[in-house]
């Protein structure tokens, strides 16, 4: 079991859900009611489940890169909820197994995954692009332009 978690608890900006039986064989009895689609507790999906996402704010944008290697750009999705929820999910189809075929060794994931991550109030999210290169998935939302206080001069009388 690893101590370390995927995703920071007091981040105000991660949707994550935390799971303290995630990992464990008996897994938490009951699935989260906001993604019952998604399994929770299967073996199978939990090392795909929760994609390793890294986010950085530059100047001009907030940069999001997931790593999803073997997939291809249609097996993801990036989307925006409510305005300001940036979405990102996918999926990866376990291979095909044949009759003939004996497995050694299984240590790739397959599964579907889903991150979500609240937007800041700056994010112009009707700018959103994404590109993926080299298993790397790329989101760049710009950021609006810092809006300096207006300064008003008061003429002093007396």
């Amino acid at each position: 079991m690893s101590l370390i978690r995927r995703s920071n608890v007091f981040d105000p900006f991660s949707l994550d859900l935390w799971d303290p039986f995630e990992g464990f064989p008996f897994g938490s009895g009951n699935s989260s009611s906001l993604f019952p689609s998604f399994p929770r507790t299967s073996s199978e999906t939990a090392a795909f489940a929760g994609a390793r996402i890294d986010w950085k704010e530059t100047p001009e944008a907030h940069v999001f890169k997931a790593d999803v290697p073997g997939l291809k750009k249609e097996e993801v999705k990036v989307e925006v909820e409510d305005g300001n929820v940036l979405q990102i999910s996918g999926e990866r189809n376990k291979e095909q197994e044949e009759k003939t075929d004996t497995w050694h060794r299984v240590e790739r994931s397959s599964g579907r995954f889903l991150r979500r991550f609240r937007l800041p109030e700056n994010a112009k999210t009707e700018q959103i692009t994404a590109a993926m290169e080299n298993g790397v998935l790329t989101v760049t939302v710009p950021k609006e332009d810092a809006k300096k206080p207006e300064v008003k001069s008061i003429q002093i009388s007396g």
